[in-house]
């Protein structure tokens, strides 16, 4: 169709937590059929800025469950940033008189403008009551003329808004408006789209809930701001501000202009006083030595009397308080103030963050809490088709097979990406052919992260003289953002230049460039992943609900440095045996698929001076890992709190060790089953995954590109986030070969076939009537299958949901953590532990390398006897259905012809029925003889020669009771 339409929107703040709906109808009239098609939801967390949008194409979401309608609706959405329209009571002036010079404006005298307003006002006055009666009038009006109405009469109502021009207000009317571009209609200043006149507050919709801190303890801090002070004496001499309470002392920047503006957060149970003291002081030097400071006063509160606050409670308005003197005899001039605020909060205060702390180190920020955001990954594709029109440079070896005419030269395009360098297959360039331009058709996908590298290198080498012929650079600035795969990117020629001076074109090249925004750039392992969305902003789904985790705190943790290092109380560091946090996060749920991932390390970059840490020039000490968990969401039940301790445990070159625990509390929030129930009913990954998937071996090198780019850019930060942290947190490590990790996956293979070998041991115990009563049962249910087979299918359904109604009793009550015992660490020794830790390449001695590669030998010959095997079976029926074995195969498919005769001619229940009125197999005990057994002479062959002559085989005859036994 092609239409466009706008829609106006409240606030752009409030934009996230609006929908955009459209119903799409049929246009028939006629017969009474439902016209409706279909309709398309979009959130606005999706909406795209004018001039970035693309055209997506949403499925027509159905009415109901048994509603037919099928199809997809092509839209492109986004949104203009306009300024904010001018006020109410100044655009009706501006509307109702011509344009006017503002020169001739401004050379009226200022008496006569206010003498004309004065009688504006008065017009204005007389005119109220008769505006009153009018539309007291034109009430009983029809509809239509109520539509029109509000045209007519609104130059009319906005004209007494207008005391600032001096013209009356008949002239105005009759005065008619210049034709002018009349820009969107804005909502008037008492009818506003969201409902709500200027007076009242509008909520902040759209806009995540600050967190209650409800999953976590509040531990009470005592808080002192000190802003600045003011003194009798010289302005510019060097102060600084001391905090004194009970053995906790610390001390303000020396400035001189006595103006600090720093927090200081005192943990209260650590607090051995009940008196607080604020003392400034000035600095003083005897030349280039220091001399003892002169005290210019000092303040004290009690504890018992300062006031407590909370968000979301304002926050304390500083005052000034009179410094006393220390001593009879003040050393300062008199007048000397302080500004202070103290008050007594918890670790929600939004004073907390850049506050000195007395039980995290201070000032130090590798004892903080931040929150690292991921980069924004992406796809890039590079297309390379063909290229035309080159001039190849002479070899520069002689030795090369280019230089001696033996070989025609082979050529191959390298695209290169901030560290990632990828190339084609080599072409050959025939010159006597016709089509003579080398020609690839490959892909080359990169990984980018927002923000992105200026430039994507794209080379052509010669592979036969191993130099290059030309390159090009491709500004992604540029790049175009393809969505899905409807369209193919547009194709664009590259200008190859030369690298020596003079060779500025040598040639050009057909590629396809684009950004693949459809793919979800996975930097973890699927099945743990923690975000599966598009890249693309456009096509993010609104949240599913709201995760919430307070790390409370740990216990019984495994010292990880020397106790002489110290640490204070509370502090994140891992010798701290029982640390305490209190602190809680937030994150929006786009699936409830997904896995949360937390990991526990010891801090080695807090420390001044040590290596690593703030100050220091030595390289930087990678933080030790102590243990990880994990929680997958689809686990927990929604609006419950869960609070557990989950054990730590580090696999370490001498097993599996305990690290200690850790206290979490969790909760899901979802304001909507049914948004939740719809998620497990579409793929997890977006559909660009499905539709054009990436090879296995392309897809996971491209992970591990993603997680060192990852790694790279938290580095960066500051704080910097260590690799080794990201590196454990996405589990790069998990593609190296371990016997302990082989033998957890054979486990899980084990234990996946478990119930169908517990399933074929019943069957088996049915059939040899080891349980009487469970045979008889069986036949039963199988008597009436064959009688009425049309229950079958409802049996079997029902039995699953009795089943699992049976085991909702014995349903697990809360998130599992790591289990040890699945990973196998008790199971392998020291030596292949060692083996999982070694580096590449091996830092082992050459024998112990030649141990684990004669062990890793035998391993694969089991794996590959197993390959061979299943490999056997399948070729077996792939040569029975291929007349590999002629005999076979006509025995088979006579047997199907047969087999297709006999169930069509006789019925399936008739078989059934005669196999169950079967007698049973008696049940004999043992060592009870039921015959006796006589061998005899087989007759004579009367047929040729036999390799195996049937004089020489026996008869088994056995004598019983029972007609049936006969061999």
């Amino acid at each position: 169709m092609g239409r466009e339409a706008r829609v106006p929107s409240a606030r752009p703040e409030s934009m996230a937590a609006e929908t955009l709906e459209l119903n799409v109808y049929n246009d028939k009239k006629t017969g009474k059929r439902n016209t409706f098609l279909g309709k398309v939801k979009i959130s606005g967390t999706s909406f795209a800025k004018a001039g970035s949008e693309a055209l997506i194409y949403y499925p027509l979401e159905k009415r109901s469950v048994f509603s037919q309608v099928k199809g997809e609706l092509g839209l492109r959405v986004s949104y203009i940033d306009e300024a904010p329209p001018p006020a109410a009571d100044e655009a009706p002036a501006t509307e109702g008189k011509p344009e006017a010079p503002p020169v001739a404006e401004d050379k009226k005298p200022a008496a006569e403008k206010e003498k004309k307003s004065e009688e504006a006002k008065k017009t204005d006055e007389a005119k109220k009551p008769e505006e009153t009666k009018t539309d007291e009038k034109a009430a009983p009006a029809s509809k239509e003329e109520k539509k029109k109405q509000p045209e007519k009469t609104k130059p009319t109502e906005a004209a007494p808004a207008s005391t600032d021009t001096g013209k009356p207000k008949e002239d105005k009317q009759k005065a008619p408006p210049l034709p002018a571009p009349t820009p969107p209609a804005t909502p008037a200043k008492d009818s506003h789209p969201s409902g709500l006149s200027d007076l009242e507050i509008r909520p902040f919709v759209g806009e995540r809930p600050s967190s209650s801190y409800d999953l976590v303890d509040r531990v009470p801090y005592l808080f002192v701001r000190v802003l600045k002070a003011k003194h009798g004496g010289a302005e510019d001499r060097p102060v600084y501000a001391q905090v004194v309470i009970g053995s906790h002392s610390v001390r303000t920047r020396i400035v001189r202009s006595a103006d600090w503006d720093q927090v200081f957060a005192f943990h209260k149970e650590s607090l051995n006083s009940t008196a607080l003291e604020v003392s400034v002081h000035e600095e003083k030097k005897d030349g280039d030595k220091p001399a003892e400071d002169v005290s210019l006063g000092s303040v004290c509160f009690d504890l018992q009397e300062i006031p407590k606050r909370s968000p979301p409670d304002s926050p304390l308005a500083p005052q000034w308080y009179t410094l006393e003197a220390s001593t009879p005899e003040p050393t300062a001039a008199p007048g000397n103030d302080v500004m202070l605020a103290v008050w007594v909060g918890t670790q929600v205060d939004e004073a907390f963050q850049e506050a000195w702390q007395s039980d995290s180190g201070g000032l130090n920020v590798h004892t903080r809490s931040k929150a690292y955001l991921s980069p924004k990954l992406w796809y890039l594709r590079l297309t390379v088709i063909q290229t035309q029109d080159l001039h190849l440079p002479p070899p520069t070896d002689t030795k090369s097979p280019r230089a001696g005419g033996s070989a025609g030269p082979e050529l191959l395009v390298k695209g290169q990406l901030c560290g990632q360098v990828f190339r084609t297959g080599r072409a050959p360039l025939v010159t006597s052919s016709s089509s003579a331009n080398p020609t690839w058709n490959e892909d080359l996908v990169f990984v980018a992260a927002e923000p992105f590298e200026p430039f994507l290198t794209v080379v052509l080498e010669d592979a036969t003289a191993g130099q290059p012929v030309g390159h090009a650079k491709v500004p992604l600035s540029s790049i175009h953002r393809r969505l899905d795969d409807r369209a193919e990117p547009p194709a664009r020629w590259l200008n190859l230049a030369g690298d020596e001076e003079g060779r500025l074109y040598v040639g050009r090249l057909h590629v396809r460039v684009c950004l693949e925004g459809g793919y979800h750039v996975l930097d973890e392992a699927a099945h743990v992943a923690s975000d599966v969305r598009a890249a693309s902003k456009q096509l993010s789904k609104p949240p599913v609900g709201l995760f919430e985790v307070g790390v409370r705190g740990a216990t019984n943790l495994v010292p990880m440095k020397p106790a002489t290092q110290g640490g204070a109380s509370g502090s994140t560091d891992a010798y701290v045996f029982n640390p305490r946090w209190n602190e809680q996060y937030a994150w929006d749920v786009f699936d409830p698929c997904t896995v949360l991932t937390i990991g526990v390390f010891d801090n080695s970059r807090f420390r001044p001076g040590e290596a690593g840490g703030s100050g220091s020039s030595k390289p930087p000490a990678k933080d030790a890992r102590i243990g990880k968990v994990r929680i997958r969401l689809s686990t927990l039940d929604t609006n419950r709190v869960y609070v557990n301790s989950y054990a730590l445990t580090a696999v370490q070159p001498a097993g599996a060790k305990k690290m200690g625990e850790i206290e979490l509390a969790i909760r899901f929030s979802c304001p909507s089953w049914l948004s939740l129930l719809q998620t497990y009913g579409s793929p997890m990954l977006p559909r660009m995954h499905y539709v054009r998937p990436l090879a296995p071996a392309q897809q996971d090198a491209l992970r591990h590109t993603a997680m060192r780019l990852v790694a790279a850019r938290l580095s960066r930060s500051e704080p910097p986030l260590g690799p080794e942290v990201v590196h454990h947190m996405l589990d790069t490590d998990a593609h190296t070969w371990s016997v302990r990790r082989s033998r957890a996956n054979w486990a899980r293979v084990v234990g996946g076939l478990t119930r169908a070998a517990a399933a074929a041991r019943w069957v088996h115990g049915v059939r040899t009537w080891s349980h009487p009563p469970t045979t008889a049962l069986v036949h039963v249910l199988l008597a009436a299958a064959v009688l009425c087979p049309q229950v079958i299918l409802p049996t079997a359904a029902l039995y699953l949901f009795l089943v699992l109604v049976w085991r909702y009793r014995a349903r697990p009550r809360g998130p599992a953590g790591m289990d040890p015992r699945l990973s196998q660490v008790d199971a392998v020794g020291p030596d292949e532990l060692d083996e999982e830790f070694d580096v590449f390449p091996s830092s082992r001695p050459a024998d112990l390398v030649r141990l684990r590669y004669d062990r890793l030998r035998a391993l694969a010959g089991r794996a590959q006897t197993l390959l061979g095997d299943v490999a056997a079976q399948g070729e077996r029926v792939e040569a029975l259905l291929g007349w590999r074995d002629p005999r076979a195969t006509g025995i088979f498919a006579a047997f199907c012809v047969l087999s297709s005769m006999v169930l069509y001619a006789v019925p399936f229940r008739a078989p059934a029925v005669r196999r169950l009125l079967l007698p049973a197999p008696p049940k004999v005990p043992r060592g009870h003889a039921v015959g006796r057994v006589q061998l005899l002479p087989a007759p004579a062959a009367t047929v040729g020669p036999d390799p195996l002559r049937r004089s020489d085989k026996k008869r088994i005859r056995i004598h019983s009771s029972h007609p049936m036994i006969c061999l």
